[in-house]
Formats: C-alpha cells, structure tokens, sequence
C-alpha cells in the first residue's frame, strides 16, 4: 500500500486457500493476509479481488507462449530437476521457497 499513488487500485487476484497448516506465520495457517488497511483508507485506496480471469487472457497468452515471445519457464520461476533430486524440491517447496519446480525424469529437457 506504500507503493500506491492516492486513490489508487489495489488488485488482488488469483487463488487462496481458506487454510494452510504449512503456512510460514499464524494468519496463514488460519487463510488470513495481512494488510495494512488503515493505510489504505487514509489513501483512499480501491481493493478488486476475484479469481484471475484465465478464459479473458487464456489465448492470447498461449500464443505468446507457443510462438516463443513469452519465456514463460523463466517468467514463474521454473527449475528443472531430474527425478532423483525430487526430494531436494519437494523439501525447498516445503520450505517456501519462490520456485517452481519441473521433473525431468528422463533428462529431456
């Protein structure tokens, strides 16, 4: 809320769980964010939530993707890993870490 003008829009979109046991700190194991609304109050900010409109976007982001004006593997943060250091994923995934995650079990890619 700090980075956004006055009267500015604040989106939240994609997909939350109502709970994460697993969760980092207790508001998100109980499906909680925290947000600092008083700040946005006194900037009279506007808050959108909903999930990510996939069918809107759904085309023309996989003819980006196909035609290659997308890297879409370094966009979400992909790593790949062959099979044998699965373990070594699920425990970073575990952990929280920023990464996606691709098994390569046949050394392909």
């Amino acid at each position: 809320m700090t980075i956004v003008r006055a009267a500015g829009s604040i989106g939240i979109t994609g997909l939350y769980v109502t709970e994460d046991p697993g969760a980092r700190d207790e508001a998100g194991k109980t499906g909680n964010l925290k947000m600092r609304f008083g700040l946005g109050w006194a900037k009279s900010h506007r808050f959108y939530t909903g999930q990510t409109p996939v069918p809107k976007y759904n085309r023309q982001l996989m003819q980006a993707i196909l035609h290659d004006r997308l890297p879409i593997a370094k966009i979400v943060n992909a790593t790949i890993l062959p099979l044998r250091d699965a373990a070594q994923g699920y425990a970073a995934f575990d952990k929280g870490t920023a990464k996606k995650f691709v098994l390569d079990p046949h050394g392909l890619l």
